[in-house]
């Protein structure tokens, strides 16, 4: 049965070649996906015990509207009718506000590569909303760690983004920014 409403979380920095297939996996499940940018907004970017790292600034360079950008610059790449997804942001550490950026009725999609996978499924299910597990056993072949370094030290980050997305990058001078925000 394919549900109304579906949606998938990250933070998406940057979006890449493992968030699109994400995004595609969620999608032939639901007839709406909805996207949901967590850690929209710096200044209510929390400590996360199970990703330690997820909430200081060098984990966060993009803005939301740089991140909604590529999501939705891959996604119509990929061939999705923007019409069957939203790009919201999402309070990933305020549950009291999800139903505010998400109907109740939607699934919520998520992917275990991590204790942070393991923890939001426990607190969407805690929270009374129905899950579904993506991927199941699969390994992640790229991070938004990875890409970030790559970008910083110039290798080829260019081979792990969807076309789309490099050309996003590139428009924001992504690589001197990273660069120089080590440099600070």
């Amino acid at each position: 049965m394919t549900a109304r409403y579906g949606m998938i979380h990250g933070r998406f920095q940057p979006f890449h070649a493992g968030h699109l297939e994400y995004a595609l996996a969620a999608l032939s499940r639901c007839s709406h996906l909805i996207v949901g940018i967590t850690n929209p907004d710096p200044s209510t970017c929390v400590v996360e015990p199970t990703d330690p790292q997820r909430h200081r600034p060098g984990a966060n360079p993009f803005s939301f509207f740089e991140r909604q950008w590529m999501v939705r610059a891959a996604l119509v790449e990929a061939g999705v009718v923007p019409t069957r997804c939203s790009v919201v942001p999402f309070p990933i550490h305020h549950p009291e506000r999800w139903r505010s950026y998400c109907p109740p009725e939607a699934v919520q999609y998520v992917r275990l590569f991590s204790d942070w996978g393991s923890e939001k499924l426990q607190r969407f299910q805690a929270d009374g909303w129905r899950v579904e597990v993506l991927n199941a056993g699969a390994a992640k072949r790229v991070s938004g760690s990875q890409v970030r370094r790559k970008l910083r030290t110039g290798q080829n980050w260019e081979a792990c983004v969807p076309p789309a997305v490099a050309v996003v990058l590139e428009a924001i001078h992504a690589e001197h920014r990273l660069r120089q925000a080590e440099e600070e």
